[in-house]
């Protein structure tokens, strides 16, 4: 039985990007939440993710009058897409009107989104265990999990948000017939290295027969580099050696130094998405919700796309009484999630198929070519894809 019997109008579980913007949002507007992370704070502040907040995901922060959580965060520039060693630019602020995002570290955004919540008093709790929301289906959810000193709480609710991930527990709570799932694999696999090395002038995309790679900002001393490689490979199969001769290879950099590499990891290059997002009390969000490839840049201003709407629909059922917005949440944010994965997928392929004809054929390799070129030949063509990596 739980030893302690609470109540929130709002219990949000996870504390990444999605439910941290959420509860941060929701505190804002005045509803009542409390967040329930069932790792440590440590953990959570040092999680290396994305790193791009687009133009739509910045607005979000700015209009909610969060807009310390950025101060000091660079605006997105110029793209380079480096063919066979030859570099290419895209100036994608000018081909959008001027709509600019910011190079956000995900850690740097946590742990402010983390520090203004708890500052305005907002209720976080790290290290909560066996986490389990029950009753989604009926008009009285609840919550229970096990605190790092051992006992039960049992929080009453008006809804759960489950923010918490791919492999949380919130949407593995749902029975498995009430959701649509939607998965595509890509076929490829990437190596994702964090190096102390320091960062390009520009975020930069290389496109060789050898396969793609690409170096992106991650503070003023840190770049994060990405290899495709073959979707068995395991981390044993890329020593450091091998890292650093690869990548001066595909980025045709003879002379890019080798810093320590502080993280190694192999991303999972599958799309996903759950229809609906939405199961009684239960609204899911973020990556609970939908995964898109890294290519792009999408996924955590997905996950905060999610919580402005969210947020929004809560306190409009809540405050207000009008139940619609939160009735049309899942449709609403699906309009966005698919027109991303579309864009994720297509400049997946272009990209890595227009290098390696090992991939999808010469015939494909031709394809991916012409699409990348009208890029730079086309105005229309690059304005699309500016006004995609914007955002809405």
């Amino acid at each position: 039985m739980p030893s302690v019997r609470e109540s929130s109008e709002v219990v949000v579980i996870g504390a990444g990007p999605a439910g941290l913007t959420l509860a941060n949002l929701l505190r804002r507007a005045g509803v009542q939440c409390v967040v329930l992370e069932r790792q440590s704070r440590s953990y959570v502040q040092r999680r290396q993710r994305a790193g791009v907040l687009d133009h739509a995901g910045t607005r979000i922060f700015e209009e909610a009058g969060l807009a310390e959580v950025l101060a000091g965060m660079p605006g997105d520039s110029t793209l380079e897409i480096r063919v066979d060693g030859r570099p290419r630019f895209l100036d994608v602020p000018a081909l959008s009107d001027g709509r600019t995002g910011r190079i956000v570290p995900q850690q740097v955004l946590v742990g402010r989104l983390i520090a203004t919540f708890l500052e305005g008093g907002g209720d976080l709790r790290f290290d909560a265990a066996e986490v389990t929301p029950h009753d989604l289906d009926g008009d009285e959810p609840r919550v229970t999990y096990r605190d790092a000193d051992g006992a039960v709480h049992e929080i009453a609710c008006a809804y759960v948000a489950g923010c918490d991930g791919h492999h949380g527990v919130s949407r593995a709570s749902v029975s498995a017939d009430a959701l649509t799932t939607y998965s595509y694999d890509h076929g490829i696999g990437w190596l994702t290295v964090l190096a102390d090395v320091p960062p390009p002038r520009n975020p930069l995309f290389a496109i060789t027969s050898h396969g793609f790679a690409a170096q992106f900002p991650r503070g003023p001393k840190a770049s994060r580099f990405y290899l495709e490689c073959a979707p068995d490979d395991t981390l044993d199969d890329w020593s450091d050696e091998r890292i650093w001769a690869q990548l001066r290879l595909r980025l045709g950099d003879e002379d890019l130094p080798a810093g320590p590499i502080t993280e190694k990891a192999i991303v999972e290059m599958r799309s996903f998405v759950v229809d609906p997002m939405r199961y009684g009390r239960l609204l899911l969000a973020g990556d609970a919700a939908h995964i898109v490839t890294p290519m792009g840049g999408k996924g955590m201003n997905l996950a905060i796309g999610d919580a402005d709407v969210l947020a929004r629909a809560l306190r409009a059922t809540l405050r207000d009484g009008d139940g619609e917005p939160l009735d049309a949440y899942s449709a609403t944010c699906l309009e966005r999630v698919w027109n991303y994965q579309e864009y994720s997928c297509w400049m997946t392929e272009m990209v890595h198929e227009a290098g390696d004809a090992t991939l999808a054929g010469t015939f494909r390799r031709g394809l991916a070519r012409a699409r990348l070129d009208r890029l730079f030949t086309s105005e229309p063509a690059a304005r699309a894809f500016a006004d995609l990596m914007a955002g809405g």
